[in-house]
């Protein structure tokens, strides 16, 4: 059992982490793991901050702890500590300007990548094996690309979200992190519920359309690793999956979100106007939230519909996507979350958008390393294919090992 407190080198602990650890018990799949957890999960006698910390001041303790923590500590996993993230969740950068933003091991220039920015930073530096966050609109998928590790936004409804913060329950997941492809399938093995729908990968969809619109640089990093995966994989099939309607894709997600925020998140925000201090960014944001009405909210929904429906026939069982996790490297660090975040935040849910639409499993798997920064390689899978991307992960290690 490593020392408690945990050393904290990459600033990925809120100051209201645990104060003891909560010692993995019964079966022996991770015992002697340790692992971490954003700051929205239920703990027993703890409070959660949701990144803000007006909403500590007001959160209650917890009666119960999550069932996710539960089975992990079922499973003889221990947990040392709760991570930062993003305030409220709305946010990409993992960025916090109450609590601060966790530095990026892999890229110490650069930002981890959010919304859960404080477990990738906590796995990335080695302060913990694995660690749980959420993935909502890429708040696994981006931090995994940006912080060289392994990451899995599960097929929706499959990990519980029993007492978790809810911030759009249509596109919230409960997802990890790991470094070591082994231990993330054992992860997934253990949290994972509902449906395994089993098949051979026989189909490879290359989404032409998502490549072309990467930085360069890490478009070259993609391609390589690609070239060196070769007959691992099948061959891929060259398709343009969204297309010139991306933008109106990415735009339905961000009206649903916005409407589901109405009524989960933004409630608090307005009953405490007076005191809950929003940073920069995270208040636009919200503004833009509160505004969306009914009629744009029911004809994003039904656009979603059919987006889901497009995405789920391009995957049936034994067909994968492939795609870079996010088209763009990490930012520098001291990027403000403004109107130059705007560009950002939009190319990104271009990329992030399509598997929460379907309600699909999303893989980032680690790939190389591009202008100092690490570069992510994303599949996603067929409803029910969550345990084909963590052997994928497994199998695919040898060839893109950095």
């Amino acid at each position: 059992m490593p020392p408690f407190p945990p050393d904290d080198p990459v600033h990925a602990l809120v100051p209201h982490t645990l104060k003891e650890p909560l010692a993995g018990r019964g079966s022996e799949l991770l015992a002697g793991r340790t692992f971490m957890v954003k700051d929205l999960f239920a703990i027993r006698g703890q409070k959660v901050s949701n990144g803000n910390p007006c909403f500590y001041e007001h959160a209650s303790t917890a009666q119960e702890t999550a069932p996710s923590i539960s089975r992990l500590l079922d499973a003889g996993a221990t947990l040392t500590g709760i991570t930062i993230c993003d305030e409220f969740f709305y946010s990409l950068l993992g960025t916090n300007v109450h609590y601060g933003s966790p530095i990026n091991p892999r890229a110490p220039r650069h930002v981890t990548g959010g919304s859960s920015c404080g477990s990738a930073a906590a796995v990335a530096a080695s302060m913990c094996d694995f660690a749980l966050g959420s993935d909502t609109g890429g708040s696994i998928r981006v931090p995994a690309s940006f912080c060289g590790l392994y990451g899995l936004r599960p097929t929706h409804g499959r990990i519980s979200l029993d007492d978790v913060t809810p911030m759009a329950p249509s596109f919230d997941t409960v997802g990890f992190f790991a470094r070591e492809p082994e231990l993330f399938r054992k992860i997934g093995h253990v949290l994972l519920d509902g449906e395994r729908v089993e098949a051979l990968v026989r189909h490879v969809v290359l989404a032409h359309d998502l490549f072309i619109h990467s930085e360069a640089s890490a478009d070259q990093v993609i391609w390589r690793a690609l070239d060196k995966i070769g007959s691992a994989l099948p061959e891929p099939e060259h398709r343009v999956v969204a297309g010139e309607e991306i933008d109106a894709w990415r735009e339905a997600f961000r009206v649903i979100q916005g409407s589901e925020i109405q009524s989960t998140l933004l409630p608090f925000i307005e009953a405490h106007a007076g005191e809950v201090d929003l940073g920069s960014g995270i208040k636009e944001r919200f503004a833009v939230a509160a505004a969306i009405t009914q009629a744009e909210a029911e004809a994003a929904r039904a656009l979603g519909a059919e987006i889901a429906t497009q995405l789920r026939a391009l995957v049936p069982p034994g067909t994968l996507i492939v795609l870079p996790t996010t088209p763009t490297l990490p930012p520098e660090h001291d990027i403000p979350d403004g109107a130059s975040f705007a560009e950002f935040r939009t190319l990104t849910l271009g990329h992030t958008c399509l598997a929460g639409h379907a309600g699909l499993p999303q893989i980032s798997i680690p790939t190389g390393v591009a202008a100092g920064c690490p570069v992510g390689l994303s599949f996603i899978a067929w409803p029910g294919g969550d345990e084909a991307l963590l052997d994928l992960a497994v199998k695919l290690a040898p060839f893109v090992k950095t």
